[in-house]
């Protein structure tokens, strides 16, 4: 099974819409600085939440930071601050004290766009052939846009990272996009027709439901899309939401991909680990993007 990136981009529907900063202020947090963002993606203004270093200067690495979900409707791009329960701790102040500019913006459904439920927005583009993730991910699109306009970015060193439907995020968005140099994601790289053969696809939510994909592609094929550039899959050998299975099956279609780039394929499987960040898989991320993007 095989897919290109146009035919993906067509079963998500994608179509990354403009975006534009309609204001930034900035907030001097020890030795890290936090900007807020007003951006305006296509019809709707949105809240970026950015972290940079302090007193850096030049052209930086950047993250796109694709946030979870974990039923935190609430939190959105707060979570590169204020983390998770099942984060570590917040990552945008630990990727600012490593040199990076780190970006992330409310998906649809969450933070301050929490203004319909996930079912209500879901359903509603679901009659139209549509998914919501296809409109996350066109969102997340222009954020790397954005991001890569900054003067303070080097557009040749963006990486993307997230957890959970942040992973999906990332790694699907890689595959769509040449723009993210690396990827690293975390606990939710997986074969999603084991996950339902298994019944684990029913503890993701309708989101992620893309109409007609299962019939051309799979996790594992649409993360070799993103071959030959780095990525870095991490997954917790007990977590229910990813199973052992899935992740194997999804992990044996990748791997071909990368025959041809050795070293720039990693995995970190950590036994008896569920749906969370662990201090090596974090270990793991600093070092992958501190050796790709510099």
């Amino acid at each position: 099974m095989s897919i290109t990136r146009a035919r993906f981009a067509e079963l998500l529907g994608f179509a990354p819409p403009e975006i534009g900063l309609i204001s930034s202020s900035e907030e001097h947090v020890e030795d890290y600085v936090v900007e807020h963002l007003r951006l305006r993606i296509g019809e709707e203004d949105v809240r970026g939440i950015l972290a940079k270093p302090r007193g850096a200067t030049g052209r930086l690495p950047a993250i796109l930071y694709g946030h979870s979900h974990g039923g935190g409707y609430a939190i959105g791009a707060r979570e590169l601050l204020d983390g998770r329960e099942y984060l570590v701790g917040p990552l945008g102040p630990v990727f600012a004290r490593a040199g990076y500019v780190t970006l992330c913006i409310d998906m649809p459904i969450f933070g301050e766009r929490a203004t319909v439920s996930e079912n209500f927005a879901a359903k509603a583009l679901l009659w139209h052939g549509k998914s919501l993730f296809g409109q996350m991910l066109s969102d997340h699109a222009a954020a790397l846009t954005y991001l890569e306009s900054r003067d303070d970015v080097d557009p040749t060193r963006i990486g993307a990272f997230g957890l959970s439907m942040g992973c999906v995020l990332s790694y699907w968005l890689a595959a769509l996009d040449d723009r993210i140099a690396a990827v690293a994601h975390l606990c939710c790289f997986a074969d999603f027709r084991t996950m339902i053969e298994l019944g684990a696809h029913d503890g993701h939510g309708i989101y992620l439901t893309v109409p007609g994909l299962l019939r051309e592609a799979d996790g594992g094929t649409i993360a070799a899309l993103i071959a030959p550039r780095p990525q870095l899959i991490c997954v917790g050998e007990a977590d229910h939401l990813s199973p052992p299975l899935a992740v194997e099956r999804a992990w044996a279609e990748l791997v071909p991909a990368y025959a041809g780039a050795p070293g720039k394929l990693e995995k970190v499987s950590e036994p008896g680990i569920g749906h969370q960040e662990t201090l090596r898989m974090r270990e793991a991320v600093l070092a992958f993007f501190g050796a790709w993007l510099g």
